[in-house]
């Protein structure tokens, strides 16, 4: 990591350059775009129904939490953002293809148009509940960390899962299959989405402790957001080395 310090006092900035970090926001932002794609596929999972982006979208919990752990919420804030960007884009360029026109000669193309014909109500789901649930998730990481100054880790990361993925589930399946599917249906859909969010955040909990700790190592950083304005729609990346804990948790 490139860290490069505009002056000599303790509240000297800190600019962060890690690769790693741009690793895990592309990733994250293909999650999101994969997660998004398969939404429209409802699924049978042992008698209960679900779309099919439930089964990746969790992944997007576990790397924003990571990347809040270490980097801090600004940086888990614009990876929230390119996650959006790309995937307006991607929806954007989908609608754009399927409205020019076929060569005579095609025989596919309705096929592919079929699958890229997004319900509105789906897409306008989606983004919304992303953004709220998201942010809130990352919130929920910064401010607990905060109160029990770094510890419970594993703890806190499930904590604000489960409520981020409840959050998620209701926003999501109440705008996009609220009265379209039955009511039992509707209320075992969205109670089976946040169980399988949840199941998985549990199930990778060791995988991405292991690496937040190897990731403070390799970084030598450990953000408390101290003095951040936890607004969705403010992109301040700046930190001070004060908000910087590494040294201090060390022996």
């Amino acid at each position: 990591m490139d860290t490069t310090i505009s002056d000599p006092s303790n509240h000297r900035k800190i600019d962060i350059h890690s690769s790693y970090l741009w690793y895990l926001t592309l990733t994250y932002s293909m999650i999101i775009i994969l997660a998004n794609w398969f939404d429209p596929r409802l699924i049978n999972i042992w008698g209960l129904t679900t779309d099919a982006g439930t089964l990746i979208f969790p992944f997007s919990f576990l790397l924003s939490n990571l990347i809040t752990e270490v980097y801090g919420y600004k940086y888990a804030r614009r990876t929230i953002w390119c996650g959006f960007v790309f995937n307006l884009i991607f929806i954007l360029y989908g609608q754009l293809v399927i409205h020019m026109p076929n060569p005579n000669f095609t025989t596919n193309n309705a096929i592919f148009d079929a699958l890229l014909t997004i319900n509105s109500r789906i897409i306008l789901a989606s983004f919304i509940s992303y953004l709220i649930a998201e942010s809130f998730n990352s919130y929920l990481i910064a401010k607990t960390k905060i109160k029990v100054q770094g510890r419970y880790m594993g703890g806190r990361f499930l904590l604000s899962t489960f409520l981020a993925s409840g959050l998620d589930s209701v926003i999501f399946t109440t705008i996009a299959f609220y009265k379209t599917i039955p009511d039992f249906a509707f209320i075992a859909m969205m109670l089976t989405m946040w169980f399988i969010k949840v199941f998985i955040e549990l199930c990778g909990l060791p995988f991405s402790i292991n690496l937040v700790n190897k990731l403070k190592e390799i970084e030598q950083l450990d953000i408390y957001d101290k003095n951040t304005k936890f607004n969705l729609f403010h992109f301040d990346l700046d930190y001070i080395q004060q908000e910087n804990e590494f040294l201090k948790s060390k022996p």
